[in-house]
């Protein structure tokens, strides 16, 4: 039997959200949601090809551009940090799949084309903070000011 082994660049996602899927991709796709729950600034063109650009900390810009946009089922865009030589904007991809369940959403979430295992646990961590204040938002609670404004990260 053979056994599959997990990909270590590989971030992998998943979370509960007590929200129908069309609410939890606005929040994902509509520049002044997006600003509930991560980001001091937003440019959102969700088409493909469209930009994806939003300021996370306040410090640093994530880049990149949408390549696959079904409405409330599926996202799937280039990601990256302007100016940062290990992760430059455009040069991983972020795949979100909302699947619709009787008490709300499964989010799962996927961002492959990290240049290594450092950079996936930061890049993990980071997503997990985030995700945890969408479901926040999604839920209808305030997640309050975000700890990580300023932050820089790694480059």
């Amino acid at each position: 039997m053979l056994e599959t082994l997990p990909d270590p660049l590989v971030v992998r996602r998943e979370t509960h959200v007590a929200a129908p899927p069309a609410a939890v991709f606005a929040l994902l796709t509509d520049p002044e949601k997006i600003l509930r729950w991560m980001g001091t600034e937003a440019e959102i063109d969700p088409r493909p090809g469209g930009l994806y650009l939003v300021n996370v900390t306040g410090a640093r810009f994530a880049r990149g551009a949408f390549r696959e946009v079904v409405p409330v089922h599926r996202l799937a865009y280039s990601f990256g940090w302007d100016g940062s030589e290990s992760v430059p904007a455009g040069s991983s991809l972020i795949e979100i799949d909302l699947i619709e369940q009787p008490t709300g959403t499964l989010l799962r979430f996927t961002q492959t084309g990290l240049p290594d295992e450092a950079q996936c646990a930061a890049h993990g961590d980071g997503w997990t903070h985030y995700l945890g204040r969408l479901v926040e938002v999604a839920s209808g609670r305030d997640p309050g000011p975000d700890p990580w404004r300023g932050r820089v990260g790694p480059n």
